[in-house]
């Protein structure tokens, strides 16, 4: 399978190229900075260097794939929008070069219809919408755009991510609902991936965690 992985230089991101090409995928990674790619060289990986809110630089990204996963999260340079206007420009690729799945990454404080949130996950969530308002209303809009589009997409919302080898035995839920408060980058990577060929989660945003 033919994918490209946005954010691949992020702690999420390398989990996602390195598992992708033990699958026997053909990865196409999308880095700012590709110096800082933990794995650089590799016969089926091609890397595109770009910002991805340039149009043109994502397109050179998706054309050609059968998949496209997100992991682009804020950083201390990036514009406070960058989530939303970085989706757009991925949605409009994939659309233009006729890519349909798309998976996307965000937090678990981006609320779902089908949560059920607890009195800690509110507490939780006031937290959020104090310290990092920005990040939140960013990934909100985020989220709404890839909804909002016509396109195979799956959202995956994770809770406190940790470091830790793949173990397999995550909970797949909503926030209250078989939902924990953490989980290793690892098999966050390993769910992401598995969704872009599985239809179970398709228009979903599930919370992934042990």
């Amino acid at each position: 399978m033919k994918i490209a992985i946005f954010g691949a230089t992020g702690k999420v991101g390398r989990h996602l190229v390195d598992q992708a090409l033990e699958r026997g995928d053909e990865v196409t990674v999308f880095a700012r900075d590709a110096s800082k790619l933990t794995t650089r060289r590799h016969e089926r990986l091609k890397v595109v260097q770009g910002d991805v809110l340039d149009p043109k630089d994502v397109e050179q990204a998706v054309a050609g794939t059968h998949a496209v996963l997100s992991t682009i999260g804020h950083t201390k340079t990036s514009p406070k929008d960058v989530l939303t206007e970085g989706i757009k420009n991925i949605v409009a690729a994939m659309n233009k070069h006729g890519v349909r799945r798309l998976v996307s990454l965000t937090g678990a404080g981006v609320r779902d219809p089908k949560d059920d949130p607890k009195l800690v996950d509110r507490a939780i969530g006031s937290l959020l919408k104090l310290l990092q308002r920005a990040l939140l209303e960013d990934s909100i809009r985020q989220a709404r755009v890839i909804k909002e589009s016509d396109l195979e997409w799956v959202i995956v919302r994770a809770p406190v991510l940790i470091e830790g080898e793949k173990k397999g035995g995550y909970r797949i839920g909503y926030v209250g609902k078989e939902s924990g408060t953490r989980l290793s980058r690892a098999d966050l990577a390993d769910f992401m991936l598995k969704q872009t060929t599985d239809d179970t989660y398709l228009h979903r945003a599930p919370v992934i965690s042990y």
